[in-house]
């Protein structure tokens, strides 16, 4: 199965953008629309074709990236995710910025059905190879093709930072999320620890660099740094949740504060 994505503006639209005709019968009581194709950069604003264009040349070493910068602890957060969201076979679960699919496969070694999407076709067509079986899809966080009330758990991992307008994606997530269905946010966030904390920001600004030469797109690393830099601290996130209309909004620190895991359920 190709990777899909929707036509950005589909000809006889309901409200929420979404044709009536569907042509994927596997997912069609919640996909928006019957025609296919892959995206361009110009079908996506420029910040965000931006963001899309630096994955895409990161896609291939992300996840070993990933592995390095963190010393091994992505794989702890990744398990720690999945219990949170604590998926089953009747779940269907959105795992928005899914795109190497590593997150995706957790969560279906649990039995659920997953759709990994992603606004990054390099990063997409990376997990395609990996898990050719997987249905991936290219879509944007702030115009998700999906109709309200389809899953039971939406989560992104570390690509929350990276939505052009937080607050709309929240609210977005929470449109395609069914009444009492939750979802899970890893992101970095801040420790607590005050020494902690001086510590992790040496390394963001000394060790980062030095790892960078791992990496074919050091400009990439650049905007990681910055971004957990500028990202809001656990309250700031859990606040902007509240706002988007989540409720009973938790969260929990993993080493140290470094990552924030947090909870929230659709009223």
């Amino acid at each position: 199965m190709p990777i899909l994505a929707p036509i950005t503006k589909p000809a006889n639209t309901d409200s929420r953008g979404c044709k009536r005709s569907e042509r994927l019968s596997r997912y069609k009581e919640i996909i928006c629309g019957n025609l296919y194709r892959v995206s361009t950069r110009a079908d996506l604003g420029k910040k965000t074709a931006e963001v899309a264009a630096m994955f895409d040349g990161v896609a291939r070493r992300y996840d070993l990236m990933n592995d390095l910068m963190s010393f091994g602890q992505v794989r702890r957060w990744r398990r720690e995710t999945v219990k949170a969201i604590d998926p089953n076979s009747s779940h269907l679960v959105l795992d928005l910025a899914g795109g190497t699919g590593m997150s995706s496969q957790a969560i279906r070694n649990k039995g659920a059905e997953v759709l990994p999407t992603d606004i990054s076709l390099g990063m997409l067509s990376e997990g395609k190879r990996r898990f050719p079986e997987v249905t991936f899809v290219a879509g944007n966080a702030l115009q998700l093709p999906y109709k309200d009330d389809s899953f039971d758990a939406v989560t992104i991992s570390y690509g929350l930072r990276n939505v052009q307008d937080t607050a709309a994606a929240l609210k977005e997530m929470l449109r395609v999320t069914k009444p009492g269905g939750r979802v899970v946010i890893a992101e970095f966030s801040t420790p607590t620890w005050k020494p902690f904390r001086m510590l992790y920001h040496w390394y963001l600004s000394s060790v980062m660099p030095a790892l960078e030469r791992f990496s074919s797109n050091d400009v990439a690393y650049d905007y990681l740094v910055e971004s957990i830099i500028n990202w809001p601290d656990q309250q700031g996130l859990t606040k902007l949740m509240r706002e988007a209309g989540w409720a009973d909004v938790q969260w929990k620190n993993l080493t140290g504060g470094i990552v924030a895991l947090h909870r929230g359920w659709k009223p």
